[in-house]
């Protein structure tokens, strides 16, 4: 079984959710025997094929970008080639450009969407879009949704009910480095053992705006992991509130990622937005074992975090509620301690990746065969 995965970012060039979803497919499936590549776009250098985790990866350049829609004129020929050698084309919605390049490269194997979110801010290009888009996904065999709460709250997936599969994103804990002493040192020193966790790029539906009006009310140590298009705003909206209980540490590697998880209190995911269609970060903070705070978005994070069981899940845009859920975990440490271990265990149950990877495995036999 040859499988080719098609979306516009990829690592090492790009961190976020979606890749490490593509990565955790590729080395599970890996593991039983299919043969994984992944056509993706590039911001900087020439068109070149190297190696990860075990599956060769294709950069092509990418040629201009709008309204987060990157467009790559070469793209279209290699993805054509690179299919004629695959038994399936899997491809990662939304990304318009892909659209348009499925029919351009004259697809004709089986293909399966894995539906990533809904678009969601870009509501006047949405509607340029909608015929294509529509067109695109009548056309490939199967979707996948990426929780039951995301396919039952989706307009878009619903429209397709026939052919839409539930697949829950898995990760593997065994692909994450081991926390290292040096590092668990270095950052006790820096941020203490007793914090509250974001990881994440910084982006508009994250819901950072609302933590922060949140800590306005608290004194509560907060670690903000990651960078994005937003972090001088958010850094600004700090500064005006004075919070100097929270911490900006950027982006950082996975070793140092591993030691924030593992010596945190409990993860705070405030994302307001459908565009946050699962929440991999917050995953990432069940299989390490935390209590989780996030919204209901009618999303994957409430497939996550079940509210009571696992963490607590508040009204979305709402820093009181975000504030007072704070105060339960912090003021309670029994509580959320029993949390965090129904949360490694419902990551265990639910969202482990030799599950995900079987699940996709079945699927892609179903179509071949």
């Amino acid at each position: 079984m040859r499988v080719l995965h098609f979306y516009k970012t990829y690592f090492p060039e790009s961190r976020g959710g979606v890749e490490q979803v593509i990565r955790q497919m590729c080395v599970g499936t890996s593991r039983l025997g299919v043969t994984n590549e992944v056509l993706t776009l590039t911001r900087g250098g020439a068109a070149d094929s190297f190696d990860i985790d075990g599956h060769l990866v294709h950069r092509v350049p990418q040629a201009f970008e709008i309204a987060s829609n990157s467009v790559s004129y070469g793209v279209i020929g290699k993805l054509a080639e690179l299919a004629r050698q695959a038994d399936v084309i899997h491809y990662h919605f939304p990304w318009p450009f892909m659209d348009l390049a499925h029919f351009m490269a004259r697809i004709g194997k089986p293909s399966v969407v894995t539906y990533h979110s809904d678009i969601v801010r870009q509501k006047a290009l949405l509607k340029l879009y909608s015929p294509l888009m529509r067109r695109f996904l009548a056309s490939v065999d199967a979707i996948v949704a990426t929780s039951p709460n995301y396919f039952a709250s989706s307009e878009v997936l619903k429209r397709y009910n026939g052919k839409v599969h539930t697949i829950p994103f898995g990760l593997d804990k065994s692909t994450y480095p081991l926390p290292r002493a040096d590092l668990l040192d270095k950052w006790r020193a820096r941020v203490g053992d007793r914090f509250f966790l974001f990881v994440g790029v910084l982006r508009y539906y994250k819901g950072l705006h609302i933590l922060l009006d949140a800590m306005a009310q608290l004194d509560y140590p907060v670690v903000i992991v990651g960078a994005g298009p937003i972090e001088q705003e958010l850094k600004q909206h700090a500064a005006r509130l004075g919070l100097t209980h929270v911490q900006f540490v950027g982006a950082v590697d996975e070793d140092d990622k591993v030691a924030l998880l593992t010596l945190c209190y409990a993860m705070a995911f405030p994302s307001h937005l459908r565009s946050e269609a699962f929440g991999i970060s917050l995953l990432e903070g069940a299989m390490y074992g935390k209590p989780m705070i996030s919204s209901e978005i009618g999303t994957g994070t409430t497939y996550i975090n079940s509210d009571g069981e696992t963490g607590l899940v508040v009204p979305p845009s709402d820093p009181d509620a975000f504030a007072a859920a704070m105060r339960t975990l912090w003021e309670n440490p029994q509580l959320a301690a029993d949390m965090g271990r129904r949360a490694e265990a419902r990551y265990w149950e639910l969202f482990a990746a030799e599950k995900m990877a079987q699940d996709y495995l079945d699927l892609y036999n179903r179509l071949v065969g």
